[in-house]
Parts: structure tokens; C-alpha cells; sequence
């Protein structure tokens, strides 16, 4: 034990093991020499003057009964005993191919596959328990989905007759349009290589979906993905090779996996207003996007 584990009685100055004492009051609350009370909150760390001269106290090795002859002092017996060996509970690692580390003690007895059976079991409890919690945090996901989806219809249906209710509705939209925005990554493209594809479109609302796009613009995003709904100044190849400039100033963000972007309204107020539309444009390429 080290010497900073002692503590000392503060009416009677009666010195203890720290361990020692505690596990005494534990059955009564008296010193063990002369019987005065005490209390676990009454124990003081003991005075200088007695930790430097515990300090320097040198005692036999606990483990002298197993064949150890050191004599160290008292404040380094603890980082003697993790390294001495002679004692019976220093941890060892197993030489059979398991890798555990057990008291050297049990060595002789201990089983590999018994140890690695266990380990195993523990893993398999533990990645139980994790999909037990996936699964609950899955379904209170869906629980919350389905309250702001009614929440959501609940303020829609309110809205129509009560012009505060619509402004308060427009503001929620607004923040989870530009909440969905901020998750997205910002993306370069040539803009002379715009592909329309029919057959793409599906494939791109479904990974608007899956990025979390709001459902109250996803239609309204991929009815803008042909030219023929964009405004006058991206309508035609023609005029969007005139303000070929123009284009430098857009912010695009990268539907995430496919070859296209979107331009959303809410990122490009900057821009003249020939040049976008709400609440954005979905272009598809046909050469990628950087």
C-alpha cells in the first residue's frame, strides 16, 4: 500500500491504511485503537512529516512467500508489485495463440478455446445489443417522420386560412430547403453538354429522395430538368453560350452519385433572374461532373 493511501483520524491522530479503515467503518464507526467515532468523511490525508518518512520506508516484497528477496521502499511497492515476478496476478499473455492476457496464476489452467468461445459470446451479445439499438433509433425515425409529415399537413391545411399560419409555413419550408442544401457538395460542370435524358430523370429523383431533398420541391425540381422549363436565359444552347460568364457565378451542388446538379434559387440570388428560376434547376450532363 502506498504511503498517499493512509489516512490519519482527526481527533486521536491514529494513523491508518486507507483500505484498511474504510472497510472498518464500514461495520463501525470507531478508531480500531481506542474507540473514539469517526466517520469516512472525518479521514484526513496524513501530515507531511509522516508521508516522507513512509516515503522512505523499506519493507520485504509481498510476494517473499513465492521467492521474491527485494527490499523496496514503500512509495515504489506498487510499481515493484506489476512488475515482479513472482507475483501470482501479474498479468501474462497466452503463448498458445488465444492473445489474452491473464494472472499468471491461472496460466496453467487457462483454456484457449474456452477464452475464445467466450470472447466470441461477448462480441455477439454486444452486436446484439447494437442492432437492438439501431433498430430502436430506426423506428423512432420513423415515428418522427410521420409526426412532421402530419405536422406538415396539419400546417398546409392551416395556412389556407390564416395568412400568419402561411407565413410561418413558408419560413419551414425555407430552412429545410436550405438545411437539405447545406449537406450537399459543391460541384464544377460544363455547361455546353447538358443531356436531358428521359430515361435518367427517374434514376435522379430517386437519389434527390434519398439525399433528403423535401418532398414539397422534388416535383417541382425535376419538371425544371429540361431546357424547355428553364428561364430565357438558359433556354437555348445559343443563349447559354452568350452568358457563358454568367455561368461562373452560379453555386451548383452535386446530386450526390449522379451525373448531375442542382441550381437552387435560395444559393443564387446573385444572379439576374433570367438566369434561374424556383426553387432551382436539375441539369444532368452527359460527360460527368467534377
Amino acid at each position: 500500500m502506498g504511503y498517499h493511501n493512509h489516512r490519519v483520524a482527526p481527533q486521536c491522530e491514529h494513523a491508518f491504511c486507507a483500505a484498511c479503515i474504510n472497510e472498518w467503518l464500514t461495520r463501525q464507526p470507531t478508531c480500531p485503537v481506542d474507540r473514539a467515532a469517526i466517520s469516512p468523511a472525518d479521514l484526513k490525508p496524513v501530515p507531511r512529516i509522516l508521508r516522507n518518512l513512509l516515503a522512505r520506508l523499506t519493507i520485504k516484497c509481498e510476494n517473499a512467500a513465492q521467492g521474491c528477496t527485494a527490499s523496496i521502499k514503500l512509495d515504489s511497492l506498487a510499481s515493484h508489485l506489476n512488475e515482479c515476478e513472482f507475483n501470482p496476478k501479474k498479468p501474462v499473455s497466452c503463448e498458445l495463440g488465444c492473445g489474452s492476457t491473464i494472472p499468471k496464476d491461472e496460466l496453467s489452467t487457462h483454456n484457449c478455446v474456452k477464452e475464445l468461445r467466450s470472447a466470441l459470446q461477448a462480441s455477439n451479445n454486444k452486436l446484439t445489443n447494437v442492432q437492438i439499438q439501431v433498430t430502436d433509433l430506426k423506428n423512432q425515425l420513423k415515428d418522427q417522420d410521420r409526426e412532421i409529415r402530419m405536422l406538415k399537413e396539419f400546417m398546409r391545411a392551416m395556412r389556407n386560412s390564416n395568412p400568419r399560419i402561411r407565413e410561418i409555413h413558408a419560413d419551414v419550408e425555407n430552412d429545410e430547403i436550405l438545411r437539405w442544401v447545406s449537406t450537399l457538395q459543391p460541384a464544377r460542370v460544363g455547361w455546353y453538354d447538358i443531356h436531358p435524358d428521359a430515361v435518367l430523370q427517374a434514376v435522379i429523383k430517386r437519389a434527390l429522395i434519398d439525399s433528403g431533398c423535401p418532398d414539397h420541391i422534388i416535383q417541382e425540381l425535376m419538371e425544371n430538368a429540361h431546357e424547355r422549363r428553364w428561364p430565357p436565359g438558359l433556354c437555348t444552347l445559343e443563349t447559354r453560350q452568350l452568358h457563358r460568364r454568367q455561368y461562373e457565378n452560379y453555386v451548383t451542388k452535386r446530386i450526390p452519385g449522379k451525373q448531375a446538379v442542382i441550381v437552387m434559387a435560395c444559393e443564387n440570388q446573385h444572379v439576374a433572374d433570367d438566369m434561374i428560376m424556383e426553387p432551382g434547376l436539375v441539369m444532368i450532363f452527359a460527360h460527368g461532373v467534377e
